[in-house]
C-alpha cells in the first residue's frame, strides 16, 4: 500500500495517544502523594498518642506485669528494672517504680534487676537514696545481668547491708569510679588556625574548653570535684558491703572491670546466679510459700515509639555530645562504653 491510500491519522487519535503515554506518571504521582499523606497521618497520630499516655498515665506511675510465681497470691515481689544509662529521663521512671514498691503494702520484698554501665553521679546517687529509704521498710535482693558497673554498681548498694547481691556467671561488674568526659582538641585547633577567645565572667568559666590544655589551677579544680564523688562512692560501697572495710574498698576501686567470679573473690557480689534463684532467696527471706512476681512497666515516649529506647537514648546522648561537649557532667560510668550499641 502506497502513502496516498493510508488513512490519515486524526487529530482526536493522536491526543488520545499522548493522555494515554501522559497518564501513568500522573497516576503513580497521585500514589506517591497519598502514600506520602498516609506517612504524615501516622506520624501524627503517634504523636498524639504519645502525649496522650504521657499526660494521663504519668501520674499514676508504672503498671504491673505478671512475672512468675502464683498469679493470683495477693502478696508479691516487685522487680524494679534498670537497664542502659543511669540518665533522664529513664531515672525518673526508675524513682517512680521505687515509689510505687514503697507505697503498695501487698509488696513484701524488691528485686532490683541491673543491666547497666552507669551514668550520671546526680542521677546515681537520687536512686540510691531512694532504695535505701526503702530497703528500711523491706527487704532488697539485686540481681545483676549483663552488667553492672560504676553507678550500676552503686544504685545496687541502695540495697543495704542485710541485702544479697546476685550477678550471673557472665556478668560484668566494678568500674568503681568517677570520669569527666573530656576532650583535647588544642592540637587540631592549631593546625586549622582556630583560636579559642570567649568572653567570660571568671577564670575558671572555660575551664573544660576542649580548644585548649587545662592550667594546673583549673586541673586542681577538677581533681578536687572528682576526688568527692570518688570519696563518696568508696563510702556507699563500704556503708553497704559489711564484709569490706574502706582500705579493701579503696584498693578494688580502680575503675577494673571484675567478672563475676572475681567480683565474689573480692567481696563485691555475694552469690553466682539467675533471677530465679535471686527470687527465691528473696522469697525465702521474707517467708512466703506463695508470692506473686510482677515487674513495673511505663508507658512508652514518642521516642521509645518511633525508635525503641536504646536507639532513642543513643541518638540523644549523640546530639548532647556535639551540642554540649564543653559541659562538664561528673559520671559513674565504665569509660569505655560509648560506643557500643544501647549503652549510649
Amino acid at each position: 500500500m502506497d502513502d496516498s491510500q493510508q488513512k490519515p491519522v486524526s487529530k482526536s487519535m493522536t491526543t488520545t495517544h499522548q493522555s494515554e503515554k501522559q497518564g501513568p506518571p500522573r497516576r503513580r504521582w497521585l500514589v506517591r502523594g497519598l502514600v506520602l499523606l498516609l506517612l504524615i497521618s501516622l506520624i501524627v497520630n503517634l504523636s498524639f498518642y504519645a502525649l496522650y499516655q504521657e499526660y494521663f498515665m504519668s501520674s499514676g506511675g508504672p503498671t504491673e506485669q505478671f512475672e512468675a510465681g502464683d498469679r493470683y497470691a495477693t502478696e508479691k515481689i516487685a522487680i524494679i528494672s534498670v537497664t542502659g544509662t543511669i540518665m533522664p529521663p529513664f531515672t525518673e521512671r526508675i524513682l517512680k517504680s521505687i515509689k510505687k514498691a514503697k507505697e503498695d503494702d501487698q509488696v513484701r520484698g524488691i528485686l532490683l534487676e541491673i543491666d547497666s554501665p552507669g551514668g550520671f553521679v546526680a542521677d546515681s546517687q537520687q536512686i540510691y537514696h531512694r532504695l535505701s529509704e526503702l530497703s528500711k521498710k523491706k527487704p532488697i535482693f539485686v540481681y545483676m545481668k549483663r552488667m553492672a558497673a560504676s553507678g550500676g554498681y552503686y544504685i545496687a548498694m541502695g540495697s543495704g547491708e542485710d541485702g544479697v547481691i546476685f550477678a550471673e556467671p557472665t556478668t560484668w561488674t566494678g568500674s568503681l569510679g568517677v570520669i569527666i568526659p573530656r576532650f583535647d582538641m588544642s592540637g587540631l585547633a592549631e593546625k586549622v588556625g582556630v583560636v579559642s577567645d570567649p568572653l567570660k565572667t571568671g577564670e575558671f568559666k572555660d575551664a573544660l574548653n576542649p580548644f585548649r590544655n587545662l592550667t594546673k589551677r583549673e586541673r586542681a579544680i577538677w581533681d578536687h570535684i572528682l576526688d568527692e564523688s570518688y570519696q563518696r562512692f568508696l563510702n556507699v560501697i563500704t556503708d553497704n558491703r559489711k564484709n569490706l572495710d574502706y582500705e579493701q574498698v579503696k584498693k578494688l576501686a580502680t575503675g577494673q572491670i571484675y567478672p563475676a567470679i572475681d567480683a565474689k573473690e573480692n567481696g563485691l557480689i555475694d552469690e553466682i546466679g539467675y533471677q530465679e534463684d535471686a527470687i527465691a532467696g528473696l522469697q525465702e527471706k521474707i517467708g512466703l510459700k506463695k508470692v506473686r512476681v510482677i515487674k513495673y512497666n511505663h508507658p512508652a515516649s514518642l521516642a521509645d515509639i518511633l525508635l525503641g529506647s536504646a536507639e532513642a537514648s543513643q541518638v540523644e546522648n549523640r546530639k548532647q555530645a556535639l551540642l554540649e561537649s564543653t559541659v562538664p557532667r561528673a559520671m559513674y560510668l565504665a569509660s569505655w562504653m560509648g560506643d557500643l550499641p544501647g549503652w549510649q
